[in-house]
């Protein structure tokens, strides 16, 4: 029974990442899952900088760098509300700041585990 507990209390914190000092409990999938809200009409976007971007990102995603001044005004113009969002940048550091963000906006967002590089290591397809 111990074990039982220990084990649950363990899962639930690997769920939980720190940002800005606060422990966020954030949704997140792997690229298969991803792949599955992609293809069901999510609204995709990319939180890495411009450069990072033409090098390589996923097919229908728009960008919106969380990187600078803005990046609320920037979500809220390209975002519809209503609909859940997906957001990655390279490995989930920064896609963990967009999405608290994006959450205290009033969006419910999901975030790619491992970013684009648990894409790029699982041979799905990047658009440059």
């Amino acid at each position: 029974m111990k074990l039982s507990i220990l084990s649950a209390v363990l899962l639930l914190s690997l769920d939980s990442i720190l940002v800005g000092g606060e422990t966020v409990t954030a949704p997140h999938v792997k690229v298969e899952q991803a792949e599955k809200q992609i293809a069901s009409g999510v609204q995709l976007v990319d939180v890495r900088t411009k450069e990072e971007w033409d090098e390589g990102h996923i097919k229908g995603a728009a960008l919106a760098s969380v990187k600078g001044e803005g990046f609320i005004e920037k979500a809220k113009s390209i975002l519809d509300p209503k609909k859940e969002v997906l957001v990655y940048c390279r490995s989930g550091n920064r896609s963990a700041v967009a999405a608290k963000q994006l959450r205290e906006a009033g969006f419910t967002v999901t975030e790619l585990e491992g970013g684009m590089n648990a894409w790029s290591s699982a041979g799905k397809p990047v658009v440059k």
